[in-house]
């Protein structure tokens, strides 16, 4: 079996453009300890964090180094890369729809790596075919897999994953680490650490 590797140069343009990468902007639900210390792997690419959440903490957010934003509309605006970590919710469902994606800069690039409803995907594809933003790159869509002649998968200006973006070793392994934890806390009587809040 031969396996064909085509390396995508979309982000190029916005990578090595004269204008100045200036904010990698995130949509996060709160701003997790496991963030924490990866925010310091994006602090290292770019020059500012911003991040617009309803559960902010300035604990967290003092730790991380990040700018909290009241308006999601302001992060939009001046961001070059809006990443969305949120969990799917009536809050969150589609909430980077037409208007969002008209309110980011031409030369910016979406990355979903939370679920695939957050986004209208017919919105973005317009938005990817008319040059509204500049690229997406999604670890998830909807719905999973897309078919084979969906618009999403014809475009040079898009990355697909198959909802594989924490499948490492390493990822795994915490992920195996935290489910055991949480467990045997709830089976002692005491509320999970991880507890998520609707």
């Amino acid at each position: 079996m031969s396996l064909e590797i085509k390396f995508s140069s979309f982000m190029l343009p916005a990578l090595y453009s004269t204008e100045q990468l200036s904010f990698l902007t995130l949509l996060v639900e709160s701003l997790s300890p496991i963030f924490a210390r990866d925010s310091m792997i994006y602090l290292f690419f770019f020059w500012s964090l911003c991040f617009f959440s309803p559960n902010r903490t300035e604990e967290e957010e003092t730790a991380v180094g990040a700018h909290y934003c009241e308006k999601i509309e302001e992060l939009l605006q001046k961001s070059d890369f809006v990443m969305l970590v949120v969990n799917l919710s009536p809050q969150t469902h589609k909430l980077i729809g037409a208007r969002e994606l008209a309110l980011m800069k031409p030369t910016s690039t979406l990355i979903n790596i939370s679920r695939g409803l957050v986004v209208d995907q017919e919105a973005l594809v317009d938005a990817l075919q008319k040059g509204t933003i500049h690229g997406a790159a999604l670890d998830v869509t909807y719905p999973e897999p897309l078919p084979r002649d969906h618009p999403l998968l014809s475009l040079k200006n898009v990355i697909v994953l198959p909802h594989l973006g924490t499948n490492t070793y390493q990822t795994s392994q915490k992920m195996v680490e935290r489910m055991v934890t949480n467990t045997l806390a709830v089976l002692n009587g005491s509320p999970p650490p991880d507890e998520v809040r609707p």
